[in-house]
């Protein structure tokens, strides 16, 4: 690799199956067909994204919980067992904290393996904001996730972002996603500009892009500005990135 950027597979998950996320138009996902995977199944996809990037992380996107349907308990939890050595990052369109609990609790067994991702397109209000992150309440007891990710989204120039997140930095946790979603799967390449401009607004926090990237330049040119990781489907899918040897 020319970059030294730690690359997180993304698995979008719809009805069982992986789809190829195109510019985060979920109504027009369809099963993944992919130059590196043979296969829809999310398990065996997984494994062959884990291995190709030499990841310890594997990002999971629950398409059918971010539109409003029940979470893929089952197929997540089909994901944990067989990946023993991968932390799993979910976005299951949580609106606050309770939801995230009720989502480990549903996960009990792997639990101290799920990484929770609060993304400002699901969370319901500013207050749910501040507790996803808060760990204690005033008499002691536990609230937030201090491990869980902030995801900041947006879309065509415009932040999805009822809760204010965006504009609430003292509130941003140690790991944050910069996602514009009209990149990912586009071929356009990355929004180095957005990510910058959380960089310098976040100094000390992980800061992990998504959505754009083409080739080794780009995740030259996205270290550059400041990014520590890249979260990427459709490069490996692709064969855009090569394997990484570590």
């Amino acid at each position: 690799m020319t970059s030294e950027l730690n690359l997180i597979p993304v698995v979008d998950l719809l009805k069982g199956q992986v789809v190829r996320a195109v510019r985060g138009d979920r109504k027009a996902y369809r099963p993944i067909v992919s130059a590196l995977c043979a296969s829809s199944d999310p398990v065996t996809v997984a494994r062959i994204l884990c291995e190709h990037c030499a990841a310890r992380q594997l990002y999971v996107a629950d398409l059918d919980a971010l539109q409003g349907g029940a979470v893929q308990i089952g197929v997540l939890a089909d994901l944990l067992r067989a990946l023993p050595g991968i932390e799993l990052w979910l976005d299951a369109g949580l609106a606050d904290a309770s939801a995230g609990q009720a989502l480990r609790d549903q996960l009990a067994p792997y639990a101290s393996r799920v990484v929770l991702v609060f993304g400002s397109e699901s969370l319901r209000s500013r207050e749910a904001l501040e507790r996803c992150f808060d760990t204690t309440q005033g008499d002691g007891a536990k609230a937030g996730d201090a491990g869980a990710v902030l995801s900041l989204d947006r879309r065509d120039g415009q932040r999805l972002d009822s809760a204010g997140c965006w504009d609430a930095v003292d509130l941003w946790p140690e790991r944050l996603i910069v996602m514009t979603l009209e990149r990912v799967g586009s071929g356009a390449g990355p929004d180095l500009e957005t990510l910058q401009e959380v960089r310098r607004l976040a100094p000390d926090a992980m800061v992990i892009g998504a959505g754009g990237i083409r080739s080794e330049d780009d995740l030259a040119r996205a270290s550059v500005a400041g990014a520590d990781a890249w979260l990427v489907a459709s490069a490996l899918h692709d064969l855009q990135l090569p394997r990484v040897r570590r």
